[in-house]
Protein backbone atom coordinates (compact mmCIF):
# COMPACT_ATOMS: atom_id res chain seq x y z
CA UNK A 1 0.00 0.00 0.00
CA UNK A 2 1.46 3.00 -0.61
CA UNK A 3 2.05 6.14 1.51
CA UNK A 4 -0.55 8.36 -0.05
CA UNK A 5 -3.44 5.54 0.71
CA UNK A 6 -2.07 4.10 4.14
CA UNK A 7 -2.53 8.26 4.95
CA UNK A 8 -5.84 8.25 4.10
CA UNK A 9 -6.43 4.66 5.57
CA UNK A 10 -5.16 6.27 9.22
CA UNK A 11 -7.34 9.66 8.41
CA UNK A 12 -10.49 7.31 7.75
CA UNK A 13 -9.98 5.33 10.59
CA UNK A 14 -9.61 8.57 12.93
CA UNK A 15 -12.67 10.07 11.66
CA UNK A 16 -14.63 6.58 12.44
CA UNK A 17 -12.86 7.31 15.94
CA UNK A 18 -14.56 11.27 16.05
CA UNK A 19 -17.64 10.17 14.41
CA UNK A 20 -18.26 7.49 17.52
CA UNK A 21 -16.93 10.03 20.00
CA UNK A 22 -19.13 13.15 19.00
CA UNK A 23 -22.61 12.09 16.85
CA UNK A 24 -24.70 11.70 19.53
CA UNK A 25 -28.06 12.53 17.29
CA UNK A 26 -29.08 14.00 13.75
CA UNK A 27 -28.11 17.42 14.56
CA UNK A 28 -24.28 16.14 15.48
CA UNK A 29 -24.61 13.97 12.61
CA UNK A 30 -25.51 16.72 10.22
CA UNK A 31 -22.90 18.87 11.49
CA UNK A 32 -20.07 16.22 11.62
CA UNK A 33 -20.72 15.72 8.36
CA UNK A 34 -20.55 19.09 7.13
CA UNK A 35 -16.74 19.68 9.18
CA UNK A 36 -15.94 16.29 6.95
CA UNK A 37 -16.99 17.88 3.83
CA UNK A 38 -15.14 21.00 4.90
CA UNK A 39 -12.04 18.96 5.72
CA UNK A 40 -11.90 16.44 2.70
CA UNK A 41 -12.55 19.74 0.35
CA UNK A 42 -9.25 21.11 2.06
CA UNK A 43 -7.58 17.83 1.38
CA UNK A 44 -8.70 18.64 -2.10
CA UNK A 45 -7.31 21.93 -2.50
CA UNK A 46 -3.87 21.09 -1.29
CA UNK A 47 -2.29 21.93 -4.44
CA UNK A 48 -4.09 25.43 -5.03
CA UNK A 49 -4.23 26.25 -1.36
CA UNK A 50 -0.82 26.12 -0.97
CA UNK A 51 -0.59 28.28 -4.56
CA UNK A 52 -2.61 31.11 -3.08
CA UNK A 53 -0.15 31.24 0.39
CA UNK A 54 2.66 31.38 -1.70
CA UNK A 55 1.18 34.12 -4.11
CA UNK A 56 -0.05 36.31 -0.99
CA UNK A 57 3.10 35.18 1.60
CA UNK A 58 5.42 36.38 -1.31
CA UNK A 59 3.50 39.61 -2.10
CA UNK A 60 3.42 40.90 1.50
CA UNK A 61 6.73 39.40 2.63
CA UNK A 62 9.04 38.57 -0.45
CA UNK A 63 12.37 41.14 -0.30
CA UNK A 64 12.08 43.30 -2.99
CA UNK A 65 15.81 43.44 -3.49
CA UNK A 66 15.72 39.97 -3.85
CA UNK A 67 18.40 38.38 -6.45
CA UNK A 68 15.62 35.94 -7.64
CA UNK A 69 12.30 37.65 -8.81
CA UNK A 70 9.26 36.76 -7.34
CA UNK A 71 7.60 35.18 -10.07
CA UNK A 72 10.73 33.00 -10.57
CA UNK A 73 10.25 32.13 -6.96
CA UNK A 74 6.32 31.05 -6.62
CA UNK A 75 7.50 29.21 -10.44
CA UNK A 76 10.29 26.92 -8.45
CA UNK A 77 8.13 26.96 -5.53
CA UNK A 78 5.16 25.68 -6.88
CA UNK A 79 7.45 22.71 -9.12
CA UNK A 80 8.98 21.99 -5.72
CA UNK A 81 5.27 21.36 -4.27
CA UNK A 82 4.01 19.56 -7.64
CA UNK A 83 7.20 16.68 -6.94
CA UNK A 84 6.60 16.45 -3.45
CA UNK A 85 3.25 15.77 -3.94
CA UNK A 86 4.19 13.16 -6.48
CA UNK A 87 7.09 11.50 -4.58
CA UNK A 88 5.17 11.12 -1.28
CA UNK A 89 2.41 10.02 -3.32
CA UNK A 90 0.07 12.40 -2.29
CA UNK A 91 -0.87 12.76 -5.87
CA UNK A 92 -1.27 9.75 -8.58
CA UNK A 93 0.38 9.65 -12.14
CA UNK A 94 -2.73 9.20 -13.74
CA UNK A 95 -3.35 12.78 -11.85
CA UNK A 96 -0.55 14.44 -12.56
CA UNK A 97 -0.70 13.79 -16.27
CA UNK A 98 -4.25 15.55 -15.77
CA UNK A 99 -2.67 18.67 -14.43
CA UNK A 100 0.84 18.65 -17.15
CA UNK A 101 -1.96 18.55 -19.39
CA UNK A 102 -4.23 21.68 -18.19
CA UNK A 103 -0.82 23.25 -17.47
CA UNK A 104 0.00 23.43 -21.20
CA UNK A 105 -2.99 24.29 -22.23
CA UNK A 106 -3.25 27.10 -19.49
CA UNK A 107 -0.30 28.29 -20.89
CA UNK A 108 -1.03 28.55 -24.51
CA UNK A 109 -3.87 30.76 -23.30
CA UNK A 110 -2.09 32.77 -21.50
CA UNK A 111 0.52 33.96 -24.48
CA UNK A 112 -2.30 34.62 -26.22
CA UNK A 113 -4.81 36.70 -23.73
CA UNK A 114 -1.52 38.33 -22.71
CA UNK A 115 -0.85 39.41 -26.23
CA UNK A 116 -4.16 40.61 -26.65
CA UNK A 117 -4.12 42.49 -23.69
CA UNK A 118 -6.47 40.59 -21.20
CA UNK A 119 -4.18 40.87 -17.88
CA UNK A 120 -0.98 41.89 -17.25
CA UNK A 121 2.02 40.38 -15.32
CA UNK A 122 3.53 43.54 -13.58
CA UNK A 123 6.60 42.09 -12.48
CA UNK A 124 9.89 40.98 -14.28
CA UNK A 125 11.72 37.46 -14.25
CA UNK A 126 13.77 35.22 -15.82
CA UNK A 127 11.51 31.88 -16.33
CA UNK A 128 9.14 33.10 -18.98
CA UNK A 129 7.50 32.11 -22.01
CA UNK A 130 6.54 35.20 -24.57
CA UNK A 131 6.50 37.87 -21.20
CA UNK A 132 4.03 35.20 -19.23
CA UNK A 133 5.93 33.72 -16.37
CA UNK A 134 5.52 30.08 -15.64
CA UNK A 135 3.96 30.00 -12.48
CA UNK A 136 0.91 30.89 -13.92
CA UNK A 137 0.69 27.33 -15.96
CA UNK A 138 0.24 25.95 -12.02
CA UNK A 139 -2.29 28.40 -11.64
CA UNK A 140 -4.36 26.31 -14.21
CA UNK A 141 -2.85 23.33 -12.81
CA UNK A 142 -4.42 23.55 -9.34
CA UNK A 143 -7.40 23.73 -10.89
CA UNK A 144 -6.90 20.03 -12.73
CA UNK A 145 -5.41 19.39 -9.27
CA UNK A 146 -8.47 20.16 -7.53
CA UNK A 147 -11.06 18.23 -10.32
CA UNK A 148 -8.45 15.26 -10.41
CA UNK A 149 -8.46 14.49 -6.18
CA UNK A 150 -12.04 15.97 -5.78
CA UNK A 151 -13.33 12.81 -7.89
CA UNK A 152 -11.05 9.86 -6.51
CA UNK A 153 -11.47 11.02 -2.69
CA UNK A 154 -15.43 12.01 -2.96
CA UNK A 155 -15.93 9.09 -4.69
CA UNK A 156 -17.50 10.43 -7.42
CA UNK A 157 -19.85 8.29 -9.57
CA UNK A 158 -22.89 9.94 -11.99
CA UNK A 159 -26.41 9.32 -13.16
CA UNK A 160 -27.23 10.65 -16.99
CA UNK A 161 -23.41 11.02 -17.65
CA UNK A 162 -22.89 12.76 -20.49
CA UNK A 163 -20.93 10.56 -23.85
CA UNK A 164 -17.39 11.43 -23.40
CA UNK A 165 -17.43 12.64 -27.29
CA UNK A 166 -19.85 15.36 -26.79
CA UNK A 167 -18.48 16.80 -23.67
CA UNK A 168 -14.99 17.11 -25.67
CA UNK A 169 -16.80 18.49 -28.70
CA UNK A 170 -18.05 21.05 -26.20
CA UNK A 171 -14.67 21.77 -24.34
CA UNK A 172 -13.26 22.36 -27.70
CA UNK A 173 -15.56 25.04 -28.63
CA UNK A 174 -15.15 26.30 -25.26
CA UNK A 175 -11.19 26.58 -25.33
CA UNK A 176 -11.20 28.04 -29.10
CA UNK A 177 -14.05 30.57 -28.47
CA UNK A 178 -11.33 31.86 -25.77
CA UNK A 179 -8.86 32.57 -28.55
CA UNK A 180 -12.00 33.93 -31.50
CA UNK A 181 -13.93 35.83 -29.69
CA UNK A 182 -11.41 38.56 -30.04
CA UNK A 183 -11.77 38.48 -34.08
CA UNK A 184 -15.18 37.13 -34.52
CA UNK A 185 -18.70 36.91 -32.41
CA UNK A 186 -18.58 35.35 -29.07
CA UNK A 187 -20.34 32.28 -28.97
CA UNK A 188 -19.98 31.97 -25.19
CA UNK A 189 -24.16 32.37 -24.32
CA UNK A 190 -24.20 29.24 -26.60
CA UNK A 191 -21.61 27.60 -25.04
CA UNK A 192 -23.39 28.19 -21.66
CA UNK A 193 -26.70 26.85 -23.57
CA UNK A 194 -24.57 24.03 -24.94
CA UNK A 195 -23.00 23.00 -21.46
CA UNK A 196 -26.79 23.39 -19.33
CA UNK A 197 -28.28 20.94 -22.07
CA UNK A 198 -26.17 18.26 -21.65
CA UNK A 199 -25.32 18.57 -17.97
CA UNK A 200 -28.55 19.52 -16.27
CA UNK A 201 -29.64 15.95 -16.77
CA UNK A 202 -26.58 14.88 -15.05
CA UNK A 203 -26.47 13.96 -11.22
CA UNK A 204 -22.77 13.86 -9.25
CA UNK A 205 -23.11 11.19 -6.40
CA UNK A 206 -20.56 11.77 -3.92
CA UNK A 207 -19.37 11.01 -0.36
CA UNK A 208 -18.59 13.22 2.48
CA UNK A 209 -18.87 11.12 5.29
CA UNK A 210 -20.91 7.40 5.15
CA UNK A 211 -24.25 9.12 3.64
CA UNK A 212 -23.65 9.29 -0.48
CA UNK A 213 -25.25 12.87 -1.66
CA UNK A 214 -25.92 14.73 -4.86
CA UNK A 215 -26.35 17.51 -6.49
CA UNK A 216 -26.85 18.36 -10.45
CA UNK A 217 -23.49 18.25 -12.24
CA UNK A 218 -23.83 21.60 -13.84
CA UNK A 219 -24.34 23.33 -9.85
CA UNK A 220 -21.25 21.55 -8.74
CA UNK A 221 -19.05 23.37 -11.87
CA UNK A 222 -20.56 26.54 -11.31
CA UNK A 223 -20.08 26.35 -7.33
CA UNK A 224 -16.68 25.40 -8.28
CA UNK A 225 -16.32 28.13 -10.26
CA UNK A 226 -17.61 30.61 -7.66
CA UNK A 227 -14.28 29.64 -5.34
CA UNK A 228 -12.22 29.80 -8.04
CA UNK A 229 -13.75 33.46 -9.17
CA UNK A 230 -12.91 33.84 -4.85
CA UNK A 231 -9.05 32.74 -5.60
CA UNK A 232 -8.58 34.91 -8.39
CA UNK A 233 -9.51 37.84 -6.54
CA UNK A 234 -6.86 36.94 -3.97
CA UNK A 235 -4.38 36.22 -6.66
CA UNK A 236 -4.90 40.11 -8.33
CA UNK A 237 -5.05 41.41 -4.75
CA UNK A 238 -1.28 39.85 -4.40
CA UNK A 239 -0.41 41.37 -8.06
CA UNK A 240 0.14 37.82 -9.26
CA UNK A 241 -1.57 39.43 -12.26
CA UNK A 242 -3.73 41.93 -12.65
CA UNK A 243 -6.24 43.16 -15.17
CA UNK A 244 -5.83 45.97 -17.00
CA UNK A 245 -8.56 48.21 -14.98
CA UNK A 246 -6.87 46.98 -11.76
CA UNK A 247 -3.42 48.31 -12.77
CA UNK A 248 -3.83 51.73 -11.01
CA UNK A 249 -5.35 50.36 -7.78
CA UNK A 250 -6.76 47.28 -6.79
CA UNK A 251 -10.69 46.17 -6.79
CA UNK A 252 -12.33 43.09 -7.04
CA UNK A 253 -12.38 41.24 -10.54
CA UNK A 254 -15.58 41.49 -12.62
CA UNK A 255 -18.62 38.87 -11.59
CA UNK A 256 -18.22 38.36 -15.37
CA UNK A 257 -15.13 36.17 -15.00
CA UNK A 258 -17.56 33.76 -13.36
CA UNK A 259 -18.63 32.85 -16.67
CA UNK A 260 -15.49 32.19 -17.78
CA UNK A 261 -14.26 30.21 -14.84
CA UNK A 262 -17.36 28.12 -15.08
CA UNK A 263 -16.58 27.91 -19.04
CA UNK A 264 -12.47 26.83 -18.01
CA UNK A 265 -14.14 24.49 -15.40
CA UNK A 266 -15.80 22.29 -18.53
CA UNK A 267 -12.49 21.92 -20.12
CA UNK A 268 -10.94 20.81 -17.27
CA UNK A 269 -13.73 18.09 -16.42
CA UNK A 270 -13.59 16.94 -19.62
CA UNK A 271 -9.78 15.82 -19.21
CA UNK A 272 -10.68 14.20 -15.86
CA UNK A 273 -13.39 12.75 -17.37
CA UNK A 274 -10.82 11.10 -19.94
CA UNK A 275 -8.93 9.63 -17.26
CA UNK A 276 -11.59 8.18 -15.54
CA UNK A 277 -13.13 6.85 -18.31
CA UNK A 278 -15.45 3.51 -17.77
CA UNK A 279 -14.88 4.60 -13.86
CA UNK A 280 -17.10 6.67 -11.39
CA UNK A 281 -20.47 5.78 -12.84
CA UNK A 282 -23.71 4.06 -11.91
CA UNK A 283 -25.21 0.67 -12.98
CA UNK A 284 -25.69 1.03 -16.66
CA UNK A 285 -24.79 4.69 -17.50
CA UNK A 286 -21.72 4.96 -19.62
CA UNK A 287 -18.94 7.38 -19.33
Amino acid sequence: MSRRLKLEAWLHARREVWRAAFVKGPVTGFTFEFVSFGVKQAWCCLFGGLMLALLVGSFLFYPADAPLPRYDFLTLAALAIQVAMLATRLETWEEARVIFAFHVVGTIMEVFKTGAGSWIYPEESFLRIAGVPLFSGFMYAAVGSYLARVWRIFEFRFERFPPLWLQALLAAGVYANFFTHHYMPDMRLGLFAFSVIIYAPCFVYFRPDRQERFMPLAVGLLLVALFIWFAENLGTFARAWVYPSQDKGWHPVSLDKLGSWYLLMIISFVLVAAVHRGTGRKEGQGV
